[in-house]
């Protein structure tokens, strides 16, 4: 790594402060051997804000397939041919259940997650039903259900749901490559009218789609400058029938650089590992010391995940402390 880089990475992590594009740049391309150094930096940012805190989330899949978008990775979009499950929105109860479930377990967020553009206005009216109904002291609400207008955002927020999650999933000029059945700028309408509610925004997307590292810098600088609260990274898992089945999967220390610069040049973020941390076989312990605040545990979307008693096990292996009781008194205040 370039030894003017590696000063300014430094300083930046000493008062707290984002990287430059270039220094990010160098973090993505540097060598084996300065990585314990990146580590360092990152873990130094992740301190200053989070402490030995993590926050873990969980998902249901609450709405399944048959999605009209065009997303070149989703399994569960209408022009693929994969093995995902279509099925309309769930019961409140069946909701409930779930929220309920996953309260057994030291989660933060519990993620109502639904297919398709939008969910519709009596669709929302549903799952605000569950979570107005449904509440335990430890677990916030997390809706990811599409982009929405703000009004029914503010139904949501009125019902007891915490945060919206709406991944920008790429960096904007590599975003045409991957969906053409709607806008970036969309995706960022949606993103500022969460923000606007006053709901924390949770906002990332996806690693490996074949974007070029100067894009994946420039997606961690669009974050940056939309201030989201939470970043969650995805690794691209391909899926038999989609349009990227072939690609090959990032690998392990990549991994690492990447969430290392998204921490670097997001100091005030939350950044969570979700889908993918099976590419890094023997190394899932590295994230947190590359700057990582949380992880999602659980089964995903359309891919398997991790057993949680393994997580749980890792973390209290590693000294990191996982909130007890959700609310503002647990965590770091908010960005807006």
């Amino acid at each position: 790594m370039n030894q003017n880089a590696m000063k300014e990475m430094r300083r930046a992590a000493e008062a707290g402060a984002a990287v430059s594009g270039r220094v990010a740049m160098e973090i993505l391309l540097c060598g084996p051997d300065d990585i314990p150094e990146v580590m360092a930096c990152a873990t130094l940012l992740r301190k200053r804000r989070f402490g030995n805190r993590l926050l873990m989330c969980s998902i249901f899949n609450a709405k399944s397939g048959a999605c009209s978008e065009d997303c070149s990775f989703c399994a569960q979009s209408a022009r693929h041919h994969t093995h995902a499950q279509v099925f309309p929105l769930v019961p409140a109860k069946e909701i409930e259940a779930a929220y309920l479930k996953a309260a057994e377990f030291p989660v933060s967020y519990f993620g109502v997650v639904a297919s398709g553009k939008a969910l519709k206005k009596d669709d929302i009216k549903r799952i605000c039903e569950a979570a107005s109904r449904t509440k335990a002291p430890q677990l916030d609400w997390c809706a990811s259900v599409g982009c929405l207008e703000k009004d029914l955002l503010l139904a949501l927020k009125q019902a007891g749901f915490r945060r919206f999650h709406h991944n920008l999933e790429t960096a904007e000029s590599f975003f045409p490559e991957i969906c053409s059945t709607h806008s970036y700028a969309l995706r960022i309408e949606t993103v500022r009218a969460v923000k606007e509610t006053g709901m924390e925004i949770c906002s990332g997307g996806i690693i490996g789609l074949g974007e070029s590292l100067e894009q994946r810098v420039e997606f961690a600088s669009i974050l940056a400058r939309e201030k989201v609260d939470s970043i969650p990274l995805n690794f691209l898992v391909p899926i038999p029938g989609t349009r990227l089945e072939s690609m090959e999967a990032v690998k392990p220390l990549d991994m690492i650089r990447t969430i290392a610069m998204f921490r670097m040049m997001n100091p005030e973020s939350e950044i969570k590992v979700c889908a993918g941390r099976v590419h890094l076989r023997d190394l899932q312990s590295m994230v947190f010391y590359a700057g990582a605040t949380g992880i999602m545990v659980g089964d995903l979307l359309t891919v398997a995940g991790r057993d949680v008693q393994s997580d749980l096990r890792m973390v209290a292996d590693l000294g990191f402390r996982i909130p007890e009781q959700a609310g503002a008194e647990s965590r770091p205040p908010l960005r807006h």
